[in-house]
């Protein structure tokens, strides 16, 4: 379901479940946690490209295995949270390659990728506080910062849709290509990546990262405010509706 691929120095972490249109479950997250960890420490590693299938980057949590894994051993030790701390402690480069939808995790993930290609079907939607939760993925702290409160407040708060022109003009987006091309244009780049003294490159990202510890630090803080709404009744009721309709 998480398909691996290197390719000179390129790693493609590909999202592979086109049925549920890449809804994420435990084990994705638990691989694409080890990908990013492991490229820490692997000089073979110089960048990791992320994408996903034809029409769909990711849906989100596959809501029934998220809550399965929330009840079983609490949030803190889902596989969910695993990787937004990997997210946090990439020292690799990361592309990402959007096309179709990207919701919930796969909007806020992108707020950590050094670049972002979009589809013109690209849609990016959070809807944290409709399901009665809050954001994740130091997304609290990382889309003010990049995009100004407003916008950000429009895309986590409010859960307003924004189409790849809206997201690019957010600057989370970096280019926008036709469906056949966007692979290749990111590739093109991660290659251009690739190709780059690895040392300098890691350590130029390092610069412009900056100090990780805010960002770790309101994960943590998201973490804790999710499972406490995990376990109001609005989230609770909004859950239930989600599983009945599926």
């Amino acid at each position: 379901m998480i398909d691996i691929e290197r390719q000179d120095g390129i790693e493609i972490l590909r999202m592979n479940r086109p049925a549920k249109k890449n809804a994420l479950t435990g084990e994705m997250y638990s691989a694409l946690a080890e990908a990013l960890e492991r490229g820490n420490a692997d000089d073979e590693v110089r960048v990791h490209l992320v994408c996903g299938v034809p029409g769909a980057f990711t849906a989100g949590n596959d809501i029934a295995d998220f809550l399965a894994f929330a009840g079983e051993g609490g949030l803190a030790n889902a596989p969910v949270v695993r990787f937004l701390r990997a997210l946090a402690d990439c020292r690799t480069p990361l592309i990402a390659a959007v096309d179709g939808l990207a919701i919930g995790v796969g909007t806020t993930m992108l707020f950590h990728c050094d670049m972002v290609f979009a589809s013109p079907r690209a849609l990016f939607k959070t809807p944290f506080v409709d399901l009665g939760l809050v954001p994740e993925a130091g997304a609290s702290l990382l889309a003010p910062a990049l995009m100004g409160h407003q916008r950000a407040f429009e895309l986590l708060c409010l859960g307003e849709s924004f189409d790849p022109v809206r997201a690019k003009a957010a600057g989370f987006v970096n280019h926008i290509a036709a469906e056949e091309e966007l692979e290749a244009r990111a590739l093109a780049s991660a290659r251009a990546i690739a190709e780059k003294p690895p040392g300098t490159m890691r350590a130029a990202r390092d610069l412009l990262v900056g100090d990780r510890a805010a960002l770790k630090a309101r994960i943590e803080e998201e973490i804790a405010l999710f499972a406490e709404c995990l376990r109001s009744p609005t989230a609770q009721a909004a859950f239930a509706r989600f599983l009945d309709k599926s």
